[in-house]
Parts: structure tokens; sequence; C-alpha cells
């Protein structure tokens, strides 16, 4: 496959526009199977898209929802990309979705990855995942650089892991590579000048020097201004 790539006039068009595709691929889903699986980032780029989705007529309590990735901070710290989601998407009709909180309460992030991998396992392969990317061409969790990027990005990987990168400010907790790869459907979410030119880089590069590109050639990337 190649990547699709759809540039929009504006960044509501763009959050309409993928809330709808991503209803539409969960729906169809659901037609054939008992449950479906959402995966999405945290951050404000995805917000508009998430209030839009909320209100999606789906048969949400045969949907699951996770994150790509978590900060190791407490659901309500105002880091934490699980309040996030309870307060843009996991509301109106989407409340009624089961949702895999990543954060566990344990002391550390390795102390929770074996049990929330082996939650996850039998939901694959995903049904939609939604990933962001940073400037540096990071993906959910997985930077250039980090201390366990290389058996993250392996084939053999295990669905989720922790992880530790300069450029994060707490430890995270990611999905790996392979699971996100093997979604069903995979879009990318991104806005703006500098990541239309991160992206442009990210084509060119080594996925260990920019995770997104593992993801680029089956994914349908969304931008705009």
């Amino acid at each position: 496959m190649t990547m699709e790539f759809k540039e929009y006039p504006d960044r509501e068009m763009l959050a309409l526009s993928l809330a709808d595709r991503i209803a539409s691929q969960l729906a169809q889903h659901l037609r054939g199977n008992d449950r479906a699986t959402l995966c999405v980032p945290g951050g404000t780029s995805p917000v508009q898209v998430f209030e839009t989705l909320s209100g999606a007529d789906l048969e949400w309590d045969r949907i699951t929802v996770v994150l790509g990735d978590e900060r190791w901070v407490d659901g309500d710290h105002k880091r934490s990309n699980s309040r996030l989601l309870r307060r843009h998407l996991l509301r109106d009709r989407a409340a009624a979705a089961s949702y895999i909180d990543l954060y566990t309460g344990d002391a550390t992030p390795d102390d929770a990855t074996a049990a929330l991998s082996e939650r996850l396992a039998p939901l694959t392969p995903l049904t939609v995942v939604l990933l962001g990317m940073g400037n540096d061409m990071h993906t959910a969790s997985l930077f250039p650089g980090a201390d366990h990027l290389q058996a993250a990005m392996a084939a053999d990987a295990p669905p989720v892991m922790a992880i530790r990168a300069d450029g994060a400010e707490e430890p995270r907790i990611t999905l790996t590579r392979p699971v996100l790869a093997d979604a069903l459907n995979i879009h990318v979410l991104i806005m703006g000048p500098e990541k239309r030119e991160a992206l442009d880089r990210a084509q060119k590069s080594d996925p260990m020097e920019a995770p997104i590109r593992a993801f680029l050639d089956d994914a349908t990337v969304h931008w705009a201004e």
C-alpha cells in the first residue's frame, strides 16, 4: 500500500471529515463482528475530532477505546491523556464505550505492561488507529532515542511497553509498533506547516530516526493548515 494524503481547507473540515470516516469504519466493522476497538492519541490536536465523534450514532457499548500512549500520571493530572479523553470523547453517546486505562496506579509503568498486554491481545487487530505526530517525528510514545525504542519497534514486541525519553517529561507507557501497525485502518492527524514539513522528512527517514515512518505506507494522513 502507499500513503494516502488528504488536505483540508481548514481544521474544522478536517475534524468533521475524519470523525465521519472513523465512525463509518467502526460501524462497518460492527456489521460483521461482535466488537470494535478504537485507539486514539492524546494531545490537543484531536480534541475537535473527539467532540464530533462522541455524538456519532454508533453502538458504543460494543466499542472499546484505548489510548496509543499515556504519561505515568494520575488520571486527574493536567498532563493525563485519560483526563483529556474523558472530557472530549468518552461523553454523550460515546460514554457507553468500554475504556482501557493505560495508567493503572502501579508505582512504575514497567509494573503494568504484562497485565495490559494480556488485556489488549484479544482485541487485536485493532479496528481503527488514529495517530498523532510530533515535530521530532515521534508517534504514540515511540520517541527517537528512547530507551527501549528498538524493542518497541521490533516485530515481536509485546502489545504494551514502558518507555522513557529525554523529550518526555514523565515515564510513559505505549502501544508498540506491531499492535499499531497491524490495525485494520490507520489514520494520522497533523496540523500546521511544521508538521507538514516533519511528515516530508519522515517519509525519507529510517523508522528508528522517525518512528511515524513505520506506519505511513498503510495510513491515510489528514492535514490542514
